[in-house]
């Protein structure tokens, strides 16, 4: 059977979708990206992106002057499709719980469009034994693969031809066919059975969130203690290569890390003590950073000042940034709080410069590479636990 498209991407407008799609499209292949959330796709047919995602712009339009980009939120067009790939994330309930169903909800709704022809892949972190779940429900004559993204927010073009593709899947057609496909865009394959692709998935943002928690908790000993962490960080690793990496202390946020670390934690039935102590010390930091405020300051009426709002540096992504958190108790406070932020849009934010005319107390919510520049008058008080002092010299 001949297909209309070589690709097709559900969540194809989002932060792992798009991307992707685009780096296929440049390597010739004619891209479908499916969304049930079709505001972007003007902004996306002119050739913008509708969040900061570095190398990509020019790819996506010289993608669509060979018209090899399409979009559209009709379930069946997925039935054009050679190769079907979910893009499409497992979200925690109020409990902390993974929401299994409404993923499996998804699958089920596209599932009346597939055929045995066709190669689907799931890209996603999922919570283990879901895929298992995925193959019962297309059935066995379904070539399934499980292919989970590992790139950074905002790095995806650059990182997705550099990095290696793990690949696993329910049949050995399934492993070649997504291995060759994977081929097209990733700089080597990894292959591996489905379960060990599902933990390493997870596993690997669950580490990244307890080393942060660690570096987290030695700051909050550090500060207790009347010491400047950074300064015993840089003890720690001078030309001591046990140590390089090790982050600096500040917000662990976005979708993914603690997402991630709260599936891990409930599949091991809450009995993973890391990774609740990690989740408890790093959601804990802006009240922390709160208690050390007041202890030399009074909070009440004080104006305060939020520099960066998104959850990581120099990207526009504000989801479950820590910065909400931080304004949310300092409001509570009774602090007059205002924000600003370089990338992301919103009006109720103001300059970096307003907020510093504006501010007695500065804090740097997220660290943009653009603060490290700036110059704090010396009247204004700065708080900084990201240390981008440090970073500047």
């Amino acid at each position: 059977m001949r297909y209309k498209y070589d690709v097709a991407i559900i969540g194809g407008l989002g932060h792992i979708g798009l991307p992707l799609g685009i780096l296929f499209a440049d390597k010739l292949k004619n891209v479908l990206l499916l969304d049930n959330n079709l505001k972007d796709k003007d902004k996306v047919m002119k050739g913008q992106m509708p969040f900061i995602e570095y190398g990509a712009e020019s790819l996506l339009k010289k993608a669509l002057k060979r018209n090899l980009i399409h979009i559209t939120s009709l379930p069946e067009e997925i039935k054009n499709a050679k190769n079907i790939i979910f893009c499409i994330g497992t979200p925690i309930d109020e409990y902390l719980n993974p929401k299994t169903n409404q993923f499996l909800d998804v699958i089920s709704e596209y599932s009346k469009f597939i055929n045995k022809d066709q190669l689907i892949i799931i890209r996603s972190s999922v919570f283990p034994g879901i895929c298992k779940q995925v193959n019962k429900l297309l059935g066995p004559d379904i070539n399934l693969s499980f292919c989970p993204e590992r790139i950074v927010q905002g790095y995806a073009i650059k990182e997705l031809s550099k990095l290696p593709q793990i690949v696993s899947g329910f049949s050995e057609e399934a492993i070649s066919l997504a291995g060759k496909l994977f081929q097209e865009v990733s700089k080597s394959i990894i292959y591996t059975s489905v379960t060990k692709a599902e933990l390493a998935k997870l596993y690997s943002n669950t580490w990244r969130y307890i080393q942060f928690a660690a570096t987290n908790q030695f700051y909050m000993i550090s500060n207790d203690m009347g010491e400047n962490y950074e300064d015993i960080r840089d003890l720690m690793m001078e030309n001591y290569p046990r140590m390089s990496g090790f982050p600096s202390a500040g917000f662990a946020a976005g979708p993914c890390l603690l997402k991630d670390t709260m599936q891990l934690s409930n599949l091991s039935r809450n009995a993973n003590f890391l990774a609740q102590a990690a989740m408890n010390i790093n959601e804990r930091m802006p009240e922390y950073l709160i208690q050390l405020i007041k202890k030399k300051h009074f909070l009440e009426k004080a104006k305060v000042g939020i520099l960066g709002m998104a959850f990581k540096a120099n990207i526009d992504d504000i989801r479950d940034s820590l910065s909400f958190k931080l304004k949310k108790l300092l409001s509570f406070e009774g602090a007059e709080v205002k924000c600003s932020d370089e990338f992301v849009n919103d009006p109720k934010y103001i300059s970096k410069e307003e907020l510093i005319d504006y501010s007695e107390i500065i804090i740097i919510g997220a660290p943009h590479d653009i603060y490290q520049n700036i110059e704090i008058p010396t009247d204004k008080i700065l708080y900084d636990i990201w240390s981008l002092d440090k970073l500047k010299k």
